[in-house]
């Protein structure tokens, strides 16, 4: 008999033990001849070599599902014990991107959504361009985070320019963050989908996660970080600019837009589609488009669209 300490690493200890301890309680029943001992990030485990290393395999195993789950039951433990679930599946299984914080699948839905994921894999920087529906922040939303997930960058950095169909964030109430926290909902509305409460609270308040006005951008480089500028159509040209010179080592950069919706005075180009014409021949830099055919939300939204734009033509 042996005595071996198992730290759980990349998981919340309290997700494996379950609630009032019943998922551990299973372990305990499967592993019948180990004696198990938790107590908080440790395990303390008596037993032979070869159930050690048994049970070393299952919270293993465990933890992998966690992660990628981002749920787990009864009824998948005892799966995973038995060795019925497999975790290590492939996540390019039907246009899969990863599992949302319930456990459901994220997927990209569209021809022009799956483009956008085969195009941050072979490049740093990637724009998104269509109209409202066709899920362009919630696809690089999610590709965001599946590349946290996977240890590919340490942290995610999500902004927005602060220019609203002629709001003004002075006349807003409240303090700085309760000023922009309303430009910035889609962007936690997308995270809360993908990322479990407790885990995103975790991320926002240690800076893994950051959401924050373009205007805070200037002066940094971001190293290792996978970076979304949302909204890009009301760039200035000098904006644009500044933000994409922050690229620093080992970043992706996704910026997303709607050309047809561009809030900023009438006589100030968009730096979006500034950036169309000045990079799209630069090797590494993809530009999507998405149209009215990725539209994913109520079925008017297509038919309005595509209104608007028949009276643009005009």
């Amino acid at each position: 008999m042996i005595e071996k300490t198992i730290l759980i690493e990349n998981a919340d200890p309290r997700d494996i033990y379950g609630s009032n301890n019943k998922y551990l309680n299973l372990l305990k029943s499967h592993f019948k001849g180990l004696k198990i001992t938790a107590r908080g990030h440790s395990l303390k485990i008596n037993g032979t070599e070869e159930n050690i290393a048994q049970f070393e395999d299952g919270i293993a195993e465990i933890i992998r599902h966690l992660n990628k789950y981002n749920s787990l039951t009864v009824n998948q433990l005892e799966r995973i014990l038995k060795g019925e679930m497999d975790s290590k599946e492939s996540e390019n299984a039907n246009n899969l991107i990863l599992y949302g914080s319930n456990g459901q699948p994220i997927k990209a839905r569209t021809v022009n959504q799956r483009k956008m994921v085969k195009a941050i894999e072979s490049n740093d920087m990637l724009f998104a361009i269509g109209p409202a529906g066709t899920g362009k922040t919630y696809t690089g939303v999610a590709l965001a985070v599946k590349a946290l997930k996977n240890k590919e960058v340490k942290r995610i950095i999500l902004t927005r320019p602060a220019v609203e169909a002629g709001e003004n964030l002075g006349f807003l109430p409240g303090d700085l963050k309760e000023k922009l926290d309303p430009y910035m909902q889609p962007l936690y509305d997308a995270l809360r989908d993908m990322i479990p409460a407790e885990k995103l609270t975790y991320y926002l308040e240690t800076g893994v996660i950051q959401i924050a006005p373009l205007a805070f951008m200037r002066g940094r480089t971001l190293d290792g970080a996978f970076v979304i500028l949302d909204e890009a159509q009301n760039t200035t040209r000098s904006q644009m600019k500044m933000f994409l010179t922050r690229m620093g080592m080992d970043a992706k950069f996704v910026v997303t837009g709607d050309a047809s919706q561009i809030d900023l005075p009438k006589k100030q180009a968009s730096g979006l589609n500034e950036a169309q014409k000045i990079l799209s021949k630069i090797k590494g830099i993809s530009f999507i488009h998405l149209n009215e055919g990725d539209v994913i939300r109520h079925g008017l939204v297509k038919n309005i669209i595509k209104a608007y734009d028949k009276e643009d033509d005009k």
